[in-house]
């Protein structure tokens, strides 16, 4: 993540992870969500804070979901069900529960379909957000396959040359093991910025960078510039200008509509009402590598390939070459030892929401 959007040294408060867990499935709980929900919706966040995704962490999450709940937005016992199925595909409704929390469960009925047939593909309809995606895909990297898992949102995000939003961020992720280098993660919006780290620029102070966001009438805004308020702005495609590339983030951002909308038998956001249209569409895949190619040599080709990247000449001004989820699996590493920064802000929040809820508070380093 981009150094504008992390939290400044002097408003970090540093927390341990295992303390962030209790009190994030503590709250879950007093919004009517089971215990064991509960602790799997806090499991992902904290696992995407401990990466470093702050993004779609319990800084800028959480609240939204309590908030969510309290609203009755979203269903805290949610009846989630399979309406088709084959050997290698199935569909399920979410019956409009929190997509963070089920998403396990239908990347792992994904995952008992590729080990019985090679392949497995699932989409979910009818769930609100998904949190990280790059978490669900990273559950079969760890069963020795290769995981996707894209998501279709609301629309907040213009096509190339519209002056009306028509998608989400609508993010892809894909997750491949290896054996002694850090699995590859790629997690990504296909919009030019993921719409939660305008949250956090807000919140640290950071500008907004050229062909980031546009005008009202589709203008792409091509000046740095501070944050704007809500609805005075809309997002662009990865790419931001057509010279730079937007038709290719418009194209990616509606095959995820196509895989996760279409193919579930839902209308794409931008067919559905504006309180329909919050709900998510998704669609998890799973690949077991030993249908494929011989696993132990998929491994070591994957070291090979992962070392010379890391092992490239930088470009002056840079240290070294990364991959997509060596940062994140180093952010990790770092983050178990030394706790989790949390901006004093969010700091607020929780002593604020547990004192409401009569929840001990949040322990802090």
């Amino acid at each position: 993540m981009l150094e504008r959007f992390k939290v400044p040294h002097e408003d970090e408060v540093l927390v341990p992870a295992d303390s962030l867990r209790g009190t994030v499935a503590a709250i879950f709980q007093k919004v009517g969500v089971p215990r064991r929900d509960a602790e799997e919706g806090a499991d992902v966040l904290v696992a995407t804070d401990l990466r470093g995704v702050e993004t779609h962490g319990v800084s800028n999450m959480l609240r939204s979901y309590v908030q969510a709940y309290k609203e009755g937005r979203l269903n805290p016992r949610p009846n989630w069900h399979i309406v088709r199925e084959s050997p290698a595909a199935a569909t399920v409704d979410a019956d409009g529960g929190l997509g963070l929390i089920l998403g396990k469960r239908t990347m792992g009925l994904a995952m008992e379909k590729a080990k019985a047939v090679g392949v497995g593909a699932v989409t979910m309809f009818n769930s609100g957000h998904m949190g990280a995606v790059g978490h669900f895909a990273m559950l079969a990297a760890r069963e020795d396959m290769v995981g996707m898992c894209s998501v279709a949102t609301g629309a907040g995000i213009v096509p190339t040359f519209a002056a009306e939003p028509r998608f989400g961020t609508n993010p892809i992720s894909i997750a491949a093991p290896a054996r002694k280098e850090a699995p590859v993660l790629f997690d990504a919006a296909t919009s030019a910025i993921a719409g939660n780290k305008i949250g956090l620029a807000a919140r640290v102070g950071a500008n907004l960078l050229p062909g980031w966001i546009s005008e009202l009438d589709g203008t792409p805004i091509m000046e740095e510039m501070p944050v704007r308020e809500r609805g005075q702005y809309y997002q662009l495609p990865l790419g931001g200008t057509r010279e730079q590339g937007s038709h290719k983030g418009y194209g990616f951002a509606l095959m995820v509509e196509i895989l996760g909308s279409l193919l579930s038998g839902s209308l794409p956001g931008m067919l559905i009402g504006a309180g329909m249209g919050t709900l998510s569409r998704s669609y998890f895949a799973a690949y077991d590598i030993s249908a494929f190619t011989d696993l132990d040599t998929f491994k070591d080709t994957m070291d090979q390939m992962l070392q010379k990247l890391r092992e490239t000449k930088p470009a002056p001004g840079h240290d070294r070459v990364l991959y997509p989820g060596l940062s994140e699996y180093e952010a990790e590493l770092d983050r178990k030892a030394h706790g989790i920064p949390l901006h004093k802000e969010v700091i607020q929040w929780f002593n604020d929401t547990t004192s409401e809820f009569s929840l001990p508070r949040l322990k802090t380093l």
